[in-house]
């Protein structure tokens, strides 16, 4: 049995439960024990981690990670992406379908479950395909996913291209009580495009997609939302069309739910390449800018600030994408989409949403805690006592600069090589025990 964990007088913010002073949080036998007054259950020794100064939050969650692992263990593998994560201050992940092969069978989401175990860093909890082998054409075993360890669906990397799969996907779905997430795109629209389309991509004489190919399956989806009563989240959002689309879905869902007819959910995350970075990057040619969705205009960018400020977007997530740098270094045309995120998520957020102001600590935080784990049904992102004790203890004044090569990653596709910035995970604890402490 390890020893209980005291982090003495940090300011606590806990948004599941409108918590924020400073005090003293304890951990006991894996648990949240309390706050405050050392409980009464706790006696003997403990172990005491100084907390002055820093903020000491439910352990972040990031609903949108590809492990690669199987199949693709040269970009990264679930051991080393779990030990970026906890370097990060994230303490549970989701991981996405799209391995190689996919997580469309119960047998492919256990083997994802036992090796995150294994290795010992964080919390892993695998999303299941919709679709057998992602192809968008017969729906997989939804229940036997479930049963697995599946905590939602989605076929990321792709869109459930049939409405009629994706109809059929959110009634399943709604008898297990779980979330369709959605990569909006027509792939008619994006097919050949290498970044977004519009006077930039015009002016680099590189094929464009455009927003409209996201904002049109976000309408499909909150439609479909609407008519089953399911519960859609919108992946990675980088259009002002799809924000403004969300937000109206949203007033529709709280309207029916008033009124006391059949409501349904509709949610949606931002990334912080899309809130922080415009497709004017993409004249650099650097490949470490091109993703998907692509990075937008500014325009784009100020309407993904706005829905985070007014809680249209509730979910901040990273799209974490590790790939080797063979693959990455290719042509801008040849190479791969995505950017590592788990190690730079909370820094990133804290310059760009804390530091000007958009949002305070709580609400932030509610985004990268509370939130996820609401979309996901997990229990997680809460320091009430008896919940597991996941925690992250940060330094929100901490200056420094992202080093890729210091990455835990097996991959260094990052655009944010040499920023500096402000915020950093100082410790972070999974199940009560220690993953990762900079604390003297």
């Amino acid at each position: 049995m390890s020893t209980p964990l005291h982090l003495r007088n940090g300011r606590v913010i806990d948004p599941s439960r409108d918590f924020d002073q400073v005090t003293d949080l304890w951990l006991a036998d894996g648990k949240i024990a309390g706050t405050g007054a050392r409980p009464a259950g706790i006696s003997g020794d403990v172990q005491t981690l100084d907390c002055t100064g820093l903020i000491v939050s439910p352990g972040i969650i990031d609903m949108h990670v590809h492990l690669r692992e199987p199949g693709r263990e040269e970009d990264e593998t679930i051991a080393t992406g779990t030990e970026a994560a906890v370097e990060g201050g994230v303490t549970s992940v989701a991981c996405m379908p799209n391995t190689e092969p996919g997580l469309d069978t119960r047998m492919a989401v256990e083997f994802v479950v036992h090796q995150a175990q294994r290795a010992g860093f964080c919390n892993v909890f695998p999303i299941g395909a919709v679709t057998k082998e992602r192809a968008g054409k017969e729906l997989a075993e939804l229940g036997g996913l479930a049963e697995g360890g599946a905590v939602a669906f989605t076929d990321d990397g792709a869109p459930v291209y049939s409405a009629e799969i994706m109809r059929r996907a959110l009634e399943y779905c709604k008898m297990f009580d779980k979330a369709v997430l959605v990569h909006a795109e027509i792939l008619e629209l994006t097919q050949g495009g290498v970044m977004n389309e519009g006077l930039v991509s015009t002016q680099l004489g590189l094929r464009g997609m455009p927003g409209v190919a996201e904002d049109i399956m976000i309408y499909r989806d909150i439609v479909l939302a609407e008519l089953t009563g399911g519960k859609v989240h919108i992946l990675h959002v980088s259009t002002a069309g799809g924000v403004d689309l969300i937000r109206q879905g949203r007033k529709r869902a709280e309207v029916l739910k008033a009124a006391g007819k059949p409501s349904f959910w509709i949610s949606g995350e931002a990334c912080p390449h899309h809130f922080i970075l415009t497709d004017e990057t993409l004249r650099s040619f650097d490949s470490n800018y091109k993703m998907s969705p692509p990075l937008r205009t500014e325009v784009d960018r100020q309407a993904i600030l706005d829905g985070l400020k007014d809680d249209t977007l509730t979910v901040l997530a990273t799209d974490h994408a590790p790939h080797a740098p063979e693959k990455k270094e290719r042509e801008l045309d040849q190479a791969p989409n995505g950017i590592l995120g788990l190690e730079t998520f909370l820094p990133l957020c804290v310059t760009h949403l804390i530091e000007p102001g958009h949002l305070t600590w709580p609400r932030m935080l509610a985004k990268m805690t509370c939130n996820p784990a609401a979309v996901l049904g997990i229990d997680r992102g809460t320091l009430q006592t008896g919940k597991p004790a996941d925690v992250t203890v940060i330094d929100p004044k901490a200056k420094w600069t992202i080093d890729k090569t210091e990455s835990k990653s097996k991959s260094r596709n990052t655009p944010f090589h040499g920023t500096a910035v402000t915020g950093r995970a100082v410790a972070t604890i999974v199940g009560g025990a220690i993953k990762m402490s900079r604390l003297g």
